[in-house]
């Protein structure tokens, strides 16, 4: 159980950076809307902050302003968002910082996989930042999903725990209560609200039966952005699924008797942040996610070792203390 854990500490952060990836940095002055364009235009799904006045990389601009924008300006079709047409990034981030406490969080490449993982769970971000301390520049921004890239790619060499042959219904690896879901009849608007009330990700798409049509992700909400479709949020999920621009193969699925090897490489392979668990008859019954499987495989084992530590720390507390009374 201790075999991922032990080789996520035994290798660091620039071991996982891979030798070519683009990289788009944003100046806090650019207004609010190029940047979005431009981060479709570059297929990237976020970019780092340069403040010009402090000199330092201030946070990160993601699709999740973007979402939160649309959701608190939007009125209706025949109203423009002004918030996202005219604002610029550090007049939302003015506005958006009264709200949330947003330090930039980030991680030096030196420091392991491990810490990065922790980093990531913890925080409940999906881009951290690998910054050098020596110069200030962003390498790299790591993601749950370029880790268990990693893993999968040099993981071969390691032996493989017998727990991977386990069934995901045995496991209990996921989300399998409250599930959020949006009928294919709601509006796009609905999805956002969902979206910010909810704090996930991606939403399966439902019929009437429960039944899974498609998986509607935060990604998908910038190419909005791409086909400047962000002023009409009345449109349903329909209409919005089937207008996407590229062509969405069918909802990646997983079986409640299937093993976590096969769900593991299904994941990698795809190359997507979750898998939607369903029963027999496509009903979605839950969601597998590379943040579970990344918790349930590096960070769980750990607690063990995390919760001893603690309790050897506080022990040698008390006998230093014991001495500098004696």
């Amino acid at each position: 159980m201790f075999i991922y854990m032990n080789f996520m500490k035994s290798h660091c952060c620039y071991d996982a950076i891979p030798t070519s990836s683009k990289l788009v940095i944003f100046d806090t002055t650019l207004q609010v809307k190029k940047a979005f364009f431009a981060l479709v235009a570059n297929g990237v799904r976020a970019a780092p902050l340069w403040d010009n006045k402090l000199k330092c990389f201030v946070g990160m601009l993601t699709i999740t302003d973007f979402i939160n924008i649309l959701h608190r300006y939007y009125k209706s079709p025949l109203v423009q968002i002004y918030e996202l047409e005219e604002h610029k990034i550090e007049t939302w981030r003015e506005i958006y910082l009264q709200y949330s406490v947003n330090r930039l969080i980030s991680i030096t490449p030196d420091s392991s996989l491990f810490d990065a993982i922790y980093s990531l769970l913890k925080n409940k971000i999906h881009r951290l930042p690998v910054i050098d301390p020596a110069s200030g520049n962003v390498l790299h921004i790591l993601t749950h999903k370029r880790i268990l890239k990693f893993l999968h790619i040099f993981g071969s060499m390691i032996p493989k725990p017998r727990f991977l042959q386990r069934r995901i219904n045995e496991v209990a690896i996921g989300t399998f209560r409250e599930i959020a879901t949006v009928q294919e009849s709601a509006s796009v608007y609905d999805a956002l609200t969902i979206f910010v009330e909810r704090r996930v990700s991606a939403l399966p798409v439902v019929d009437e039966k429960g039944k899974v049509v498609a998986l509607y992700s935060r990604f998908d909400v910038i190419n909005l952005a791409a086909q400047k479709n962000y002023n009409n949020l009345n449109m349903t999920m329909r209409e919005a699924i089937s207008s996407r621009a590229c062509c969405m193969e069918g909802v990646l699925k997983c079986y409640p008797h299937e093993t976590l090897e096969t769900v593991i490489d299904r994941i990698a392979k795809a190359e997507v942040h979750r898998l939607v668990l369903v029963d027999r008859d496509d009903v979605v019954r839950g969601i597998v996610s590379l943040s579970d499987l990344l918790q349930a495989l590096v960070l769980t084992p750990a607690d063990i070792y995390k919760r001893s530590s603690c309790e050897d720390e506080e022990n040698k507390m008390e006998v230093d203390l014991i001495k500098e009374d004696g």
